[in-house]
């Protein structure tokens, strides 16, 4: 399908259909159910310092056109993820991509440090976690501390760099200028929308850790909305994602700006969602006459 080779970031991907992290487990779980060569690339699920057991009581709750979950970045820790976990990956032909999360800026270049390694594409920038430094707001939601961030991790990894916004944001445009600034080579957007669900029998929060993140279709046009947002007001590449199911939806986040696209939410209803929406788009441009992909992108037509 050559009509959908990219280039993202110096990442060369067979389809702009990547998977997104914390849906796909470390893709692993998945080579059973679809086939991994086939995949545009890899979000491997978000990695920390130190081993995480995740956060206490149910962790996962269905919404109307979606899901909540909080997890709580459950994960065996970077010298797990590099010793056991990338050697069983590496005879795939697929680009596999980093997810980090830290608590601190030096924790994210430490990461950044020690994941600088053969058999990883890039590295992904979950500035969504709390800065335990000021009180517990998330890196995300202030420009100054995205961007030190950002900053942090260049200054430890040659490895292209994503940053993955969050939308629970006043400016996302701000804060993705700012992430650019600070020398991001591409832009993910978005994380899940902050959420609550509470069981009117009992009368008590769903979730063990009382909020969580919303995903699946029910935040689909947010995420096109952002998306669009950020890709006409910064010159990396954006990667779409957010409640995408089908091919036509992933046309809307190409047609609002992005130049690749990630599933999540859908990874647990359907294994082969990022193949057949390839397939999809793969379809869709030739029923329009179009050559390569990136005659879609930002073609949104606004009058």
């Amino acid at each position: 399908m050559s009509r959908l080779q990219v280039e993202i970031a110096g990442i060369q991907m067979k389809t702009p259909v990547m998977a997104a992290s914390g849906t796909f487990g470390f893709g692993l779980e998945y080579g059973e159910l679809v086939d991994l060569n086939q995949v545009g690339a890899i979000v491997v699920k978000g990695t920390t310092l130190k081993p995480k057991p995740g956060n206490a009581g149910r962790r996962i709750a269905e919404t109307p056109a979606g899901m909540l979950n909080a997890i709580g970045l459950e994960n065996p820790g970077v010298d797990e993820l590099v010793a056991q976990i990338l050697p069983r990956l590496a005879p795939y032909d697929v680009p596999v991509i980093v997810n980090i999360s830290g608590n601190t800026a030096e924790e994210y270049g430490q990461l950044a440090s020690r994941l600088d390694v053969p058999g990883i594409a890039a590295l992904e920038v979950n500035i969504s976690c709390p800065n335990v430094k000021q009180g517990g707001l998330a890196f995300g939601t202030q420009c100054d501390s995205a961007a030190a961030v950002v900053s942090e991790v260049k200054r430890h990894s040659r490895l292209p760099v994503i940053v993955k916004l969050s939308p629970n944001v006043t400016d996302i445009v701000a804060v993705a200028q700012a992430v650019e600034a600070a020398g991001a080579d591409a832009i993910s957007l978005i994380n899940t929308l902050l959420g609550m669900a509470i069981n009117i029998q009992s009368r008590r929060p769903v979730l063990g850790n009382i909020m969580g993140g919303l995903s699946g279709p029910a935040v689909k046009p947010v995420a096109v909305r952002m998306v669009w947002q950020v890709a006409r007001a910064v010159r990396v590449p954006v990667i779409g994602m957010g409640g995408i199911v089908t091919a036509e939806d992933a046309v809307e986040f190409f047609l609002a700006g992005a130049r690749a696209v990630a599933i999540g939410t859908a990874n647990f209803v359907n294994p082969r969602a990022t193949v057949q929406v390839a397939e999809g788009l793969e379809n869709y441009l030739a029923s329009q006459g179009l050559t390569h992909i990136s005659q879609l992108v930002g073609q949104v037509i606004l009058e």
